[in-house]
């Protein structure tokens, strides 16, 4: 990685959504084409000389980052979406969220050919969402080669969910 300064970039707000938490916001990243570039290159470096045959992208602020990846790429985009959003067949997973559960969905027609994907998000916190992405992947015989983020939060122990897999992320906050 480059001595480029990303913290500079993101707009970190106390007390939202409720009191306590700080909230680390990616899109101010959007808000420069200099760092939203940066990110960009970042993600999609590892992968240029090949071992990956598709970018999936978490709803919805992932979709931000995988799919100028996967365009950079030469890849194809594999949508993940909230449940509802998607008028075909689809692999369907719920999983806990810190207060309920939540549900994604991936359209079967996408996942008919298995891949080696790398697997992409905007910020990763617990870790539930990209493992519920993870295992419709797997289900369907895709493999998760990496799981990529802008932003990580590893105080929130997102290793355990993730554990079995690579993560990188290209900035961590360790808590306030």
């Amino acid at each position: 990685m480059s001595d480029f300064d990303l913290d500079q970039h993101i707009r970190k707000v106390p007390d939202f959504p409720k009191p306590g938490i700080l909230f680390y916001d990616v899109t101010s990243v959007l808000m420069s084409p200099e760092a939203f570039g940066w990110c960009i290159d970042e993600l999609a470096a590892p992968f240029r000389n090949g071992g990956i045959e598709a970018i999936a992208a978490i709803d919805a602020r992932g979709f931000l980052f995988g799919a100028p990846v996967a365009r950079i790429l030469g890849l194809p985009l594999v949508l993940v979406r909230k449940q509802g959003k998607l008028p075909g067949d689809s692999y369907r997973r719920t999983f806990d969220l810190e207060y309920g559960t939540d549900t994604i969905e991936i359209h079967r027609a996408d996942l008919a050919v298995p891949r080696r994907v790398l697997l992409l998000d905007d910020l990763i916190a617990t870790g539930g969402t990209l493992a519920a992405a993870a295992s419709i992947l797997e289900e369907a015989g895709s493999t998760v080669v990496e799981i990529g983020a802008v932003i990580g939060l590893p105080f929130l122990n997102y290793d355990r969910l993730l554990g079995g897999y690579r993560v990188r992320t290209l900035i961590q906050y360790h808590g306030e």
